[in-house]
């Protein structure tokens, strides 16, 4: 059975500004990592059916082991939809040697003008079953406080 996984937040600056923030190479490497990780991207195609591989560094692994490697997670994803500045849909693949970890998860991003910001909500679909759902959420709680920190400091 398909999981899905969601996480949602205001954010204190326009959808144009957020969108732009999901399509920005060196904003990407600052925003998305959650907390406890860092992130650097090997290969940048802002476009529909471009994407990109991010290499996603435990900062100590001790407790939480990667899937890639002891402390790293590597994931090669695709855009499959931009919509500015509504929408931007990304289909992730991560690079494990677990089957549990294998699969296309879809990871939409609906950005809503909610007042004078925008409700960011994160919706990953198709979730492979060894990622840990609590640990999930967080993680995409996490990004999107990074993000909303980024474009309210920048923007």
């Amino acid at each position: 059975m398909s999981r899905t996984d969601r996480a949602s937040r205001v954010i204190a600056a326009p959808p144009a500004t957020v969108y732009g923030a999901l399509l920005d190479r060196e904003s990407l490497e600052t925003w998305l990592p959650p907390d406890g990780m860092r992130g650097r991207i090997e290969r940048w195609d802002p476009r529909p059916g471009g994407g990109f591989r991010m290499v996603l560094t435990y900062l100590d692994a001790s407790d939480s082991p990667g899937k890639t490697s002891d402390a790293t997670d590597v994931v090669d994803v695709a855009f499959a939809d931009l919509v500015p500045p509504e929408r931007v849909v990304q289909r992730a693949v991560f690079e494990a040697d677990d089957p549990s970890f294998a699969g296309t998860m879809t990871m939409t991003w609906h950005l809503a003008a909610a007042g004078e910001g925008t409700e960011v909500t994160v919706t990953a679909t198709d979730v492979p079953p060894g990622i840990d759902q609590a640990a999930h959420e967080a993680g995409i709680a996490s990004s999107l406080a990074n993000l909303a920190a980024y474009v309210e400091t920048v923007g």
